[in-house]
């Protein structure tokens, strides 16, 4: 059976397609209908959710500075509890990347793809009991648009001129220029919907998710309960959901060999084919859009330099990485944030290769002298140690001194990502290039974590959103991975695989292209067998 095949009747199997559905998606990826049918049948679905029991799962990327306003969610935890207490508007389908209803039932836009209608689904209750209307969307999105806040969606909502709740379930968003992507913007997880949007309290983590907030304590332990009145039957199967927050690989890994948990996110490449020869382990890998990085502040020395940033791209050995590091689970990367895995995406741009020789030469233009420091945890990505001290190995051949700053797990995503000039980094891709291009590279993006600004390239980005030829649109994409390639601050050696271990009793799984975890949907799709 094929992957896609696999994923929709695994999305049968949990409740998440009617026949009708299925039947149509089955046909869209090629399959007979007298086939189709057949695999929906009672027998072939016999799998289905079984309700209870409490889902633990051992998680890195947490920290005793979480907090829980969506607008401030950093990394996988964060992430993860947003998914258990929140819905946004829109979500991504796992088996062909389409913009799917969850809080809105539909969506339509004017020709000109600038004002946009969303249908809000009626009779979805928050965690307080309120009944969840337009006004609480048109304030969600409103607390993450204004100038004034802190929202890590900004750079994604500021093409946004205005959000009206015309009645008790329509809002209109008005855009300040036609962007054929909006739905995509809206699965961005920092915009759950909140009570009142959440400008009363943002932290009180009420919202209209499978699980009610039981316990938190940050960069430690979330505990949620199952919420009764969860408008969503298919979801939530579990009686509470356990995340703890396990930062260091050998204990989460020693945690779920021994079914202290049910599953484990970011498992070490190196260690991932030997667990999975274990009785209770399934391994699960899904190739997609993630991708490790070294970013480079291109806004103060030495990375202001060009001639430097060139020499460093030149002296990193990306096929020895994939091999070394990765050990097979991922593939090369070209110091471009997008690859096969997006639509529109351009596979003849010429790709980087390790050359000493043009490092040192580079180097020597930029005039600097002396060491080059790199800050380091392994939380930043699994072996992202071992992958900093070889590219130090491989830098030295050009004659470039890189020192290496290894720094403690817990506060490495508020002190060191985005704070210091040169870092070790990953990111779990975006739904379309727009998206990941509006929220990390566009020059007013909050997480524009190279601090690369480029006005030509912001213009780019403007004409893409509003070009509806596909081949216009390519191109347009092709000019701005060119420009960030040669230019930019991001050295992008690999794209990983997500790599999640689970115990034999978690069975609805499915893989993700977005995210691991299941893009953060095994708490609401998955259950115990």
């Amino acid at each position: 059976m094929s992957q896609k095949l696999e994923q929709l009747a695994a999305q049968a199997a949990n409740g998440n397609l009617n026949r009708r559905d299925f039947m149509r998606r089955a046909g869209a990826i090629g399959i007979a209908l007298p086939f189709a049918g057949a695999l929906f049948s009672p027998s072939a679905m016999a799998d289905t959710p079984k309700k209870g029991g409490t889902l633990v799962l051992g998680l890195a990327g947490g920290a005793t500075t979480d907090s829980l306003d969506p607008a401030l969610a950093l990394a996988q935890v964060a992430g993860m509890i947003l998914s258990a207490w929140g819905n946004t508007l829109v979500a991504i389908a796992a088996e062909d990347g389409s913009a799917q209803p969850e809080l809105a039932e539909s969506w339509e836009a004017t020709p000109d793809a600038k004002s946009w209608t969303f249908n809000i689904r009626q009779g979805v209750k928050f965690h307080n009991g309120q009944e969840m209307t337009a006004e609480d969307v048109a304030k969600t999105l409103q607390r993450h648009s204004g100038e004034e806040t802190k929202s890590a969606a900004l750079g994604i909502m500021r093409g946004i001129e205005s959000v009206t709740a015309t009645d008790k379930y329509k809002v209109v968003i008005q855009l300040k220029s036609g962007n054929a992507d909006l739905p995509y913007l809206m699965t961005d997880y920092h915009l759950v919907i909140q009570p009142n949007g959440g400008m009363d309290n943002p932290t009180a983590a009420i919202g209209t998710g499978p699980y009610k907030l039981d316990t938190n304590e940050p960069g430690v332990r979330f505990l949620g309960k199952k919420f009764a009145d969860h408008w969503d039957k298919n979801a939530g199967h579990f009686d509470a959901v356990e995340i703890r927050v396990l930062n260091d690989q050998t204990a989460r890994m020693a945690a779920l060999r021994s079914g202290q948990v049910n599953a484990a996110n970011l498992l070490d490449p190196k260690t991932a084919k030997l667990m999975s020869r274990l009785p209770n382990i399934t391994i699960e890998n899904t190739p997609g859009k993630a991708h490790y990085l070294f970013l480079m502040h291109t806004d103060k020395a030495p990375f202001d330099n060009k001639e430097l940033r060139k020499a460093m791209k030149y002296a990193i050995n990306r096929e020895e990485m994939v091999e070394r590091i990765l050990h097979g689970y991922g593939s090369v990367g070209n110091d471009i944030p997008i690859n096969k895995a997006y639509s529109l995406f351009s596979d003849d741009i010429e790709q980087i290769k390790y050359d000493p020789a043009k490092a040192a030469e580079h180097y020597k233009k930029s005039g600097h002298t002396g060491p080059v420091t790199l800050d380091v945890s392994d939380v930043a990505f699994p072996g992202a140690v071992d992958a900093a001290l070889l590219y130090q190995q491989q830098a030295k051949k050009a004659g470039i001194d890189l020192q290496i700053n290894r720094l403690p797990s817990d506060g490495y995503w508020s002190n060191v990502w985005n704070k210091k000039p040169f870092c070790a980094s990953y990111t779990g891709g975006r739904a379309t290039q727009d998206l990941h291009y509006s929220i990390f590279y566009s020059s007013t993006a909050d997480w524009n974590d190279t601090k690369w600004k480029r006005p030509e390239f912001d213009e780019l980005l403007t004409q893409a959103q509003v070009e509806l030829d596909t081949a216009k649109r390519t191109a347009l994409y092709r000019k701005m991975a060119v420009m960030l390639q040669d230019d930019g601050g991001a050295i992008i050696p690999m794209f990983n695989d997500y790599i999640d271990g689970l115990t034999g009793n978690v069975k609805g799984f499915v893989k993700h292209p977005l995210g691991s975890m299941s893009n953060n949907k095994i708490i609401s799709k998955c259950w115990l067998a």
